[in-house]
Parts: structure tokens; C-alpha cells; sequence
């Protein structure tokens, strides 16, 4: 199966290098000079990378087929791929394994199907399309998503009031009173 190491950004400089944006826990044995990755869409690729560095926590990337900025951003938003077994993690999971899985609620009501995963900056967000056809992020968090069963193709929610579009009529604020004054203030 494949697992995507990066999407590749915008170009950076003269001379083919390209801004990453990082996709794996495990850059560094992924991204090393002289590696052949393959491509999404196949066309562009595969790639081998020439020359890779960091900077404030950013990679950085020049590929032997793409030696000026032209050609670099001709590869912009193409994702850089590897071959991959099966996760034998106990709470780890591939995006491709988890897009398609219907999402259900702890009684079994059918909320809707996984799309995918979205990477953010906390946690990730499982991406929920709802049976309305909303399309919702979820904290990837075992507070809210206690249940991943691969094998038994579903996931179990239990989201808080409101995060659902299909509950949006339970969302539950706290708001301050209207009369009190702000914390910390005057």
C-alpha cells in the first residue's frame, strides 16, 4: 500500500528546490539524497532526490529531474509516495486504511463515511462525510473517536454536542453573562 511521505509546496530559489510539506513521522530516512520515490499522478515521477536540508523546522528538497525553478514548480501539490506493509501498530493507522469506514456512534447510528485524514498542527482531524453530505472534521483524539476497527470497517464516535453538523442544534457554548465584566478586567 501506499503511504505519502509529502506533498511537495511551492518552488524555493533558482535552481529546482522545493518547500515540502511533511506527511511522515520519519522525514529523515525518507527523504535522503539518492532515494526514488514515486508520484501522485505517476506522470511527474518517479523522483530522486539530489540534495535535501531543514531550515526553522521546514524541508527542503531539489530532485535530479527538476534543476531550475521552472521545473520545480511544475511540481507543485505533486505527493511523493513509498511502498508500505500494514501498520502493525496497535493505534496507528494509514489514511488508506481508514477512508471508507463508516462512522457510527456508540449506539450504531450511522453518522456517515470516513473521507480521509487531514494533517493539522494539535492532532489530526479525521474527515467525516456526514449522511447529509456535510463534510466534517473530527479531532483524531481517543476522547472522541474511542473505536477504530479496521477490519470491522467502522469507527465509533462520541463527539461532543454540537460538533456534528446533524447536532449542530445541541451546540454547547458557554457564554459570559451579559451584566459581568471580562476576566482579568475592569
Amino acid at each position: 500500500m501506499e503511504l505519502t511521505v509529502a506533498r511537495i509546496g511551492r518552488a524555493h530559489g533558482l535552481r529546482g528546490e522545493v518547500r515540502l510539506d511533511v506527511r511522515t513521522d520519519d522525514p529523515a530516512s525518507r527523504l535522503q539524497v539518492g532515494a526514488r520515490l514515486a508520484t501522485v499522478p505517476a506522470s511527474a515521477g518517479p523522483l530522486t532526490v539530489d540534495a535535501v536540508r531543514t531550515q526553522n523546522g521546514a524541508w527542503y528538497v531539489r530532485f535530479t529531474q527538476a534543476t531550475d525553478r521552472t521545473a520545480a514548480e511544475g511540481l507543485r501539490g505533486v505527493e511523493l509516495v513509498v511502498e508500505v506493509d500494514a501498520s502493525d501498530e496497535e493505534d496507528a493507522w494509514y489514511p488508506h486504511e481508514l477512508a471508507g469506514l463508516r462512522a457510527e456512534l456508540g449506539d450504531g447510528t450511522v453518522v456517515g463515511t470516513v473521507e480521509g485524514l487531514d494533517p493539522a498542527p494539535a492532532h489530526d482531524l479525521l474527515v467525516i462525510r456526514e449522511t447529509g453530505g456535510e463534510r466534517t472534521p473530527v479531532p483524531f483524539v481517543r476522547a472522541i473517536v474511542p473505536v477504530v476497527d479496521v477490519p470491522g470497517g467502522r469507527v465509533v464516535l462520541d463527539p461532543p454536542g454540537g460538533l456534528l453538523a446533524r447536532d449542530a442544534d445541541r451546540l454547547d457554548v458557554d457564554l459570559p453573562d451579559a451584566g459581568a465584566a471580562p476576566e482579568g478586567g475592569a
